[in-house]
């Protein structure tokens, strides 16, 4: 155990001093962190610049339809003019120029905009937006129908708020949130598998490593092979472990650093909150009303409370234990894989049957956040291949507590046998060079280290 020990300390501490890892461990949480506090920033950039758009109107019906913005400043010209618009518009002061050239209602590809450049997305929508809006109104007022405008007004107000409620064992009531707790959800099963895949790799990769140079020949001297195969793994799970924590201590320090800094005045949410509204009500192709959008805004913000009295200590466990069993479970294989081959480029027809079960579990996760309770879900949570991800997809949902103890069973006898499976291997196969490997020939070298 001794040896293991040193063999441990040596891979750990070889890792975490090479600048790889040093400088993933800041570009992790940059990202990580940029990925929350960046859309809120832009989000609270307006745009001062003033552009002016010139608008001809050869119907004589929209005059004045298009309303004026902070930002789009709306210029209605005479027919008479779209000639020389069309030639000096750039000379006059306008960004772009409009021509609606036939009644939209009768066809609505009757308008188009001209520019030197592309058109962004917040004025066509503008355009768009409004003038559906005026078409709306006059194809209301041509039914002739009393009171018709505060008919739909009414119509279009009408709203539902779903709220999902949380029983507790003695009656206790508690306010949930589906959203966020498919947000969990997928957060952990994607690190799961982003970790399980990339260190994994690794062990591979170092055992091929030192198998070419020839340096393994030196170290099983003084270890056995199953010695340094089980040492590799675990040392590498430690700077796996120790890399996701900082990632996760430095990623939460710099979004409070920049949310301080950006936001001194605690504004973010308010400033996301009617950013989302914006782009909601811009997207909407069919102009939906600003109920929409502003409700869509009050439930972020809803679940953005919610997610402060979430119970995240039998989901973060739970992490732990599927991420290190999963982890074992295929190092085990990888390093088998790193013991038969002579370099990376002989590994595709090996790897790739280890890594389809990964692939597989993220699509089976994606139905388990739809329907966590079906037979696919329970299944293949049980099946340790592809358990550490379709589970850690389940468990947000409070599935009873006896599927994720078998689920956790099963995954330990698992990564217990594969990793026995694997040392077989290993020890024959990390002092084969030159020798063209297939399946039947593991197999061979399988059943000879067993006797």
């Amino acid at each position: 155990m001794s040896k293991i020990g040193l063999i441990i300390t040596r891979e750990y501490t070889t890792r975490v001093k090479k600048k790889s890892f040093i400088v993933m461990s800041v570009i992790g949480p940059l990202l990580f962190a940029a990925m929350f506090v960046l859309p809120a920033w832009f989000s609270s950039m307006e745009s001062t610049s003033e552009k002016r758009i010139a608008v001809i109107d050869q119907t004589n019906k929209y005059a004045g339809a298009i309303s004026d913005t902070e930002t789009l400043k709306f210029t209605w010209l005479q027919n008479d003019k779209e000639q020389q618009v069309k030639s000096e518009y750039k000379s006059m002061g306008y960004e772009a120029y409009v021509v609606i050239s036939e009644d939209l209602l009768q066809n609505p590809d009757g308008i188009k905009i001209y520019s030197d450049a592309p058109v962004t997305i917040d004025m066509k929508s503008h355009i768009r937006r409004d003038l559906k809006k005026f078409l709306e109104k006059e194809k209301l007022e041509s039914f002739k129908i009393d009171g018709l405008n505060e008919i739909i007004s009414q119509v279009n107000n009408i709203t539902v708020h779903i709220s999902t409620i949380k029983l507790g064992e003695h009656g206790t009531e508690e306010e949930s949130s589906t959203e966020l707790t498919m947000m969990v959800a997928i957060i952990f099963a994607m690190l799961i598998y982003f970790f399980v895949l990339m260190y994994g790799t690794q062990v591979m990769r170092g055992i091929v490593e030192e198998k070419t140079s020839r340096i393994v020949e030196v170290i099983i001297s003084s270890v056995k092979p199953f010695q340094l195969m089980m040492g590799k793994i675990i040392g590498i799970a430690m700077v796996a472990l120790t890399q996701f924590l900082l990632w996760v201590v430095l990623t939460v320090a710099i979004i409070f650093g920049i949310k301080t800094a950006l936001f001194p005045d605690g504004e973010m949410p308010t400033r996301m909150d009617k950013q989302m509204e914006i782009v909601q009500s811009s997207t909407n192709q069919e102009g939906g009303s600003t109920v929409e959008s502003s409700e869509f805004a009050e439930q972020f913000s809803k679940i953005m409370e919610k997610a402060k009295s979430i119970d995240l200590i039998g989901p973060i466990f739970s992490f732990f234990f599927f991420f290190i069993g999963g982890y074992l479970l295929y190092a085990g294989l990888f390093a088998a894989v790193g013991a038969v081959i002579d370099n990376e480029t002989d590994s595709q027809q090996f790897v790739m049957p280890i890594i389809m079960p990964l692939i597989l579990s993220i699509y089976i996760a994606m139905a388990a956040f739809r329907a966590p309770d079906s037979n696919i879900a329970f299944w293949f949570s049980m099946i340790p291949f592809t358990s550490p991800i379709v589970m850690m997809a389940r468990i947000p949902f409070q599935i009873p507590v006896w599927e994720v103890i078998l689920s956790m069973v099963i995954l330990t006898a698992s990564f217990i046998f594969t990793t026995w499976f694997a040392g077989r291997i290993y020890r024959t196969g990390i002092l084969m060079y030159g020798k063209k490997i297939t399946y039947k020939e593991i197999w061979k070298w399988f059943r000879y280290s067993g006797k």
